[in-house]
């Protein structure tokens, strides 16, 4: 069962997505310095939550999947395996799903960040 079968309309996203369009198309105009610089600020805020609620449980999976694939049960235990040289010998593979795993944080936090040509990421 999904959220919005139990919630019913507007879900989560639906209602972020409306307070950032009030946001974006009536506030924005309505001020300046400070508080415009802090109402772009919300808003950017607000679309990372929407797009974490939309992507993060797939992500989630993904990552963990990628871990327990190169033998690791978090980030904490890959990250010293690194450190130490002990996935030196398979350096592309490691490379490649970490590289998934910052392309997933990217895809939440700021998608412009992310390539447009995915030949661009090597």
């Amino acid at each position: 069962m999904s959220t919005a079968e139990l919630y019913d309309v507007p879900t989560a996203v639906e209602l972020l997505d409306a307070v950032c369009e009030f946001l974006e198309g009536q506030v924005l105009d309505a001020v300046e310095g400070g508080t415009r610089f802090h109402t772009r600020v919300s808003v950017n805020a607000l679309r990372m939550v929407q797009r974490e609620l939309q992507l993060g449980a797939a992500d989630v999976a993904a990552h963990r999947a990628r871990l327990a694939e190169l033998g690791y049960e978090d980030d904490a235990a890959l990250a010293q395996a690194i450190r130490a040289g002990a996935e030196d010998h398979r350096y592309a593979e490691v490379k490649a799903a970490v590289a998934e795993s910052v392309g997933a944080k990217l895809r939440v936090a700021n998608p412009r960040y992310l390539p447009r040509n995915p030949e661009e990421q090597s």
